[in-house]
């Protein structure tokens, strides 16, 4: 007997339905002060850059497509390097000094919840 004819009690098919109803949300954004280098290596960012004062921006936000937007507001408002965005999961990891990237996350979370509506997380810092 399968796992569903034990939960559905026959042998009818088990048919499951999942639907994906996203808030405008910010639900992290994190800058990592100072890392290791090998972090940089680790999830694959360039490792030519000079670790001296730098930092990695990770946000995630939903829906996943505003990553395009805050990708746009992040090089707009700070020397920031995009090193990744994701418009499917909503993840997007910037690069820079430690005040840049600060500055670029204030100004994603700034503009999300002022001019988006949106309900944003603190950013935080390690």
């Amino acid at each position: 007997m399968e796992l569903k004819d034990l939960i559905t009690g026959s042998n009818e098919r088990l048919r499951i339905i999942q639907e994906l109803v996203p808030g405008k949300q910010i639900t992290l954004a994190h800058i990592i002060a100072s890392p290791d280098p090998i972090l940089y290596h680790k999830l694959g960012l360039n490792p030519e850059l000079d670790f001296t004062g730098s930092a990695i921006g990770i946000l995630t936000v939903s829906p996943a497509e505003t990553a395009i937007i805050a990708a746009d507001i992040a090089t707009k408002s700070a020397n920031v390097d995009l090193s990744f965005v994701d418009r499917f999961s909503g993840t997007l990891i910037i690069t820079g000094l430690i005040s840049d990237v600060e500055s670029a996350l204030s100004a994603i979370v700034s503009y999300c919840r002022d001019r988006l509506g949106f309900t944003v997380c603190e950013l935080s810092k390690t």
